[in-house]
């Protein structure tokens, strides 16, 4: 069983949740519920769960200020909120789990079993340290991005990826340094987070760093050459927007 505590100040929400795990995860047992940022921190030191489910938004204080006042991070966690683009961008950027509000069955579903199987590996807390920098610095985007695998979590400059390539549900990043790093992430996952950092999508399986295009290549219905000597295909509706993105380069 997953030990597991609550931490939300709306009471019909830990109610929900709570009904939900109970219906839908019968692998996860509810050892404590919180009402807040105090509470919170209480409950988390009285009963050492291996997950916490944590709202952002609570009157005595924000989720991501537990975090930073509680100590030593033993445990995983998965938000729970309301829409807050920058704080789910936040999240996703650091490899950490959210369920939106109102929370579906689905959802639910798939992060408890990312936390299975998170829970054979150690260090949770470098991914929350990681958010609460991101946090920190709201005015700017993120600089790295942790991209969790099957070995760890590899934290990665954004400037130093080249491209990405899709594999079914996994995405394939090609860096710099000549390292190929597999997620199991889709490339439209990976596209919401790069696109900020000038990455475009020339292909629907191809995600490329504007920054290492070499050439645009006309034959066949178009290519573009990246630095690393990659060919990557334009699609025919990308054509034009690519030719028009490069002339203004």
């Amino acid at each position: 069983m997953i030990r597991a505590i609550i931490i939300d100040d709306e009471i019909k929400s830990r109610e929900t949740l709570n009904g939900m795990l109970s219906r839908y995860c019968k692998n996860v047992e509810i050892v404590a519920e919180a009402d807040g940022y105090t509470t919170g921190i209480s409950q988390i030191k009285k009963h050492q769960p291996e997950v916490i489910f944590l709202d952002i938004q609570m009157l005595d204080g924000s989720g991501f200020k537990l975090l930073e006042d509680v100590g030593e991070i033993n445990f995983e966690v998965i938000f729970t909120t309301a829409f807050d683009q920058y704080a789910i961008r936040a999240i996703k950027y650091s490899a950490l789990d959210y369920l939106l509000k109102p929370v579906l069955p689905e959802d639910l579903i798939n992060a408890v079993e990312k936390v299975e199987k998170k829970q054979k590996n150690e260090g949770k807390e470098p991914n929350i340290k990681f958010l609460l920098e991101n946090l920190k610095n709201k005015n700017n985007d993120p600089k790295k991005i942790i991209l969790s695998t099957s070995e760890g979590m590899h934290v990665i400059e954004i400037d130093d990826i080249i491209r990405c390539e899709s594999d079914d549900y996994y995405t394939r990043f090609f860096l710099k340094s000549g390292k190929v790093i597999m997620v199991s992430k889709t490339l439209k996952e990976n596209e919401e987070l790069l696109s900020v950092h000038n990455f475009i999508r020339p292909h629907k399986s191809h995600l490329v760093n504007v920054k290492y295009i070499k050439s645009f290549l006309k034959v066949d219905g178009g290519s573009i050459v990246m630095s690393d000597g990659s060919e990557i295909p334009v699609s025919r509706r990308k054509r034009e927007t690519i030719i028009d993105l490069l002339n203004h380069l």
